[in-house]
C-alpha cells in the first residue's frame, strides 16, 4: 500500500491491478526480456496502454532489489520529453515499474526488425536529435547527473511521432557533483555499445554514454547492428570509412539514395567524434547538440584536428 499523505508522484498499483492488466502476464502480451526483466503490454481499466517491466531475478534478492530501489530513485529525478516516463509501480509478488506502451516500440524492432519497412531518413535524424537531447539532460540539465550507461536500440523507445525516449535506467548511475567518474565491477550493458575505458578498467563517466550515442548514431546511418552475425563491431568497421571520408559507403542501403547529404555529413561528423578511443577526445553531449534543432557543429571545431576532410564540407 502507498503511505498515507501527500499525493506520491506515482501511482501505487496492487498486484491484482497488474494481473487483470496484462491478461494474468500473458506469453502474448510479452514485448521483451533481459538478463533482469521481462516487459509485458498491459491496458489499464480506463483504457490506458501500459508497458509493466517485472523484475525476474538478481544474484540475490538484496542485489533484485537494490537495483529496483536505485532505478526508481533515478526515473524519480528524471522528467524530460525524451525519457521515458514512470506511471507507477508495485511491490507485491515481485517488483514492478509502469509505464506507458510505445506503439512503435524500440528502435532496434523499427530498424533491425524483419518485418518493418525502412525508416525515413528524416525519422532516424528526429530519432538521432531526440536522443542526444536526453543524453543532454541527464548529464548537465538534471537536478544530479546521471550516466545511463546502457544506451542502445533497444533502449530507445519510439512515441506515436516517432519522439524518442531514452529508457530502461536500471545500469544507471548517480555522478556526484565532486567526482570526475566512477570504477565499478563487475562491467555492466551491452557488448557493441561500451567504451573502452568502462569495458578494459571499469571507468564511468558522461563519455560512456557519449561513445554508445556514436555507436547509435552509426546504426541509424548504416542499418548495421552494432555486432552483426559475423562478430564483427561496426566501429571497426566502419572506422576505414570514416578515416577516408567515404561518407556513401556507410549509408543504410534501404534508403536507396533518399536522404539529406548536408545532415547526413553532419550525423557521420558526430558519430566519428563520439566513437574516438580516448574519452578525451570526445565531445560532451552539450557540444554535440546546441538550442533545439541542429547539431551544434561550430562548438566541435575544438575535436577536428583529424577530421580536416568533415572540415572542407561545413
Amino acid at each position: 500500500m502507498c503511505a498515507a499523505g501527500d499525493k506520491p508522484p506515482w501511482r501505487c498499483f496492487t498486484y491484482d491491478e497488474i494481473l487483470l492488466a496484462t491478461s494474468c502476464f500473458s506469453p502474448d502480451n510479452l514485448v521483451g526480456k533481459g538478463g533482469y526483466a521481462v516487459v509485458y503490454k498491459g491496458t489499464l481499466s480506463d483504457g490506458q496502454l501500459i508497458a509493466v517491466k517485472k523484475l525476474t531475478k538478481g544474484d540475490s534478492e538484496q542485489h533484485k532489489e537494490g537495483g529496483f530501489l536505485t532505478e526508481l530513485g533515478i526515473i524519480g529525478h528524471v522528467t524530460h520529453p525524451n525519457t521515458t516516463p514512470l506511471i507507477g509501480f508495485c511491490v507485491e509478488r515481485g517488483l514492478h515499474l509502469v509505464f506507458p506502451f510505445s506503439p512503435h516500440g524500440s528502435l532496434a524492432s523499427v530498424l533491425h526488425g524483419t518485418k518493418s519497412k525502412a525508416l525515413e531518413w528524416s525519422v532516424r535524424r528526429k530519432i538521432a536529435l531526440g536522443t542526444a537531447r536526453g543524453l543532454q539532460y541527464l548529464h548537465k540539465v538534471c537536478p544530479r547527473r546521471i550516466i545511463h550507461r546502457d544506451i542502445k536500440a533497444s533502449n530507445i523507445l519510439l512515441g506515436p511521432d516517432f519522439e524518442p525516449q531514452i529508457s530502461d535506467f536500471g545500469l544507471a548511475k548517480w555522478l556526484p557533483e565532486q567526482w570526475t567518474h566512477h570504477t565499478v565491477t563487475p562491467i555492466e550493458g551491452t557488448f557493441g555499445y561500451l567504451a573502452p575505458e568502462y569495458f578494459m578498467h571499469g571507468i564511468v563517466d558522461e563519455k560512456t554514454d557519449v561513445f554508445a550515442y556514436g555507436v547509435l548514431l552509426l546504426e541509424l546511418i548504416t542499418g548495421r547492428k552494432p555486432i552483426d552475425a559475423m562478430q564483427r563491431n561496426i566501429v571497426v568497421w566502419a572506422r576505414p570509412y570514416l578515416e577516408s571520408c567515404s561518407i556513401q559507403e556507410l549509408v543504410d542501403p534501404a534508403l536507396a539514395g533518399a536522404y539529406d547529404s548536408n545532415q547526413l555529413r553532419k550525423l557521420v561528423l558526430v558519430a566519428t567524434l563520439c566513437v574516438r578511443q580516448s574519452p578525451l577526445w570526445r565531445p560532451c553531449m552539450s557540444q554535440v547538440t546546441v538550442h533545439r534543432e541542429v547539431f551544434g557543429i561550430p562548438t566541435l571545431v575544438f575535436f577536428l584536428p583529424s577530421c580536416s576532410c568533415f572540415l572542407a564540407r561545413f
